[in-house]
């Protein structure tokens, strides 16, 4: 069980990355099903800064903290890329959402597989996971809490700041409070002075910027430089969007919410199940509880009848300011 719960945090960063990013493009009251897609763009536009720095230091050591740095760097500019031309499409054009979205996964897988394949070095990026690893120096002298909390990399850590961070800023300050008026009724926000399409354009960018960092941990940090891992990103940056609706847009739930969906990923292949059964049918089984849990909490939570457990009252509807 420890063992579990180390794998399950240390696999956490991802849905908790796409997770965050979406609550916050989703408080602006925009569905953003191009999560998948911006998070794979983030793994590529993460691992190209990686390749690009590596090749400049000619073989040299790399600098941990500007390694990390330049990684978060290349991930956050190329995810907000996307991000932003589903922010003009749906913003400014006011495009379909839905659409828009699901055209711009499409893009991101495409994008992401052209971007590795012609101008990323593997070689360099598995020699640079191995940094993105590294735990903290004590850890494997704290006994069972070290290893389920402090033996994981620097991105763990990171994923749960902004998590914190973007629950506080949500519910304790003046921007917050905007950016949730902005999602629960535009026109009301439009006629108190809030500049909504300024507020929709930040949430969608920022929070593509924080889901593209999914990509970048899963390829740098978990699987530690896999050539085609595009295609499991796409696939599970799904639930990422579905760990919204479990968390009720809430980032510090998500917190919680990542480590038992991480869990859910983790355990086919776990030591508690390879103990138990051998047979290739049952842990198939077992891969499928994930998606099974996440469609019984999308049933649940439609028909709850709790305000605290719907979505921004505008979630998905363009804002269109002539018209209030």
């Amino acid at each position: 069980m420890v063992s579990l719960l180390a794998s399950a945090i240390g696999f956490m960063p991802f849905f908790l990355f796409g997770c965050t990013g979406e609550i916050i493009t989703e408080k602006s009251g925009h569905l953003n099903l191009g999560i998948p897609g911006i998070i794979c763009a983030g793994g590529a536009g993460g691992c190209l800064a990686v390749s690009i720095y590596m090749n400049s230091i000619n073989g040299a050591t790399p600098n941990y903290i500007l390694l990390i740095l330049i990684s978060i760097i290349g991930a956050f500019l190329l995810a907000g890329l996307l991000g932003s031309i589903y922010a003009f499409l749906t913003v400014s054009l006011k495009c379909n959402q839905n659409i828009s979205g699901l055209a711009l996964t499409t893009f991101g897988t495409g994008l992401t597989q052209f971007v590795m394949k012609n101008f990323v070095d593997i070689n360099d990026i598995s020699t640079a996971s191995t940094l993105f690893k590294l735990n903290l120096p004590f850890a494997n002298s704290l006994g069972w809490f070290g290893e389920i909390f402090l033996s994981h990399g620097i991105l763990v850590y990171i994923a749960t700041a902004i998590a914190i961070i973007t629950a506080y800023v949500l519910n304790k300050t003046k921007i917050g409070l905007h950016l949730r008026a902005v999602g629960e009724n535009p026109a009301a926000a439009d006629a108190v002075g809030i500049k909504v399409d300024r507020y929709k354009y930040l949430a969608i960018l920022i929070g593509s910027g924080i889901a593209g960092l999914a990509g970048c941990f899963f390829i740098l940090d978990y699987i530690q430089g896999g050539y085609d891992s595009y295609y499991i990103m796409e696939s599970l940056g799904w639930l990422s969007i579905a760990l919204v609706i479990f968390t009720l847009w809430k980032p510090n739930f998500a917190i919680v919410g990542s480590i038992i969906f991480g869990a859910l990923y983790i355990l086919p292949n776990a030591n508690i199940v390879a103990s138990i059964t051998t047979q290739t049918a049952i842990k198939k089984v077992i891969e499928l509880i994930p998606y099974i849990v996440t469609i019984l909490v999308l049933l649940f939570i439609s028909i709850s009848g709790s305000k605290k457990a719907q979505p921004p009252a505008s979630l998905g509807v363009n804002y269109f300011r002539e018209e209030r």
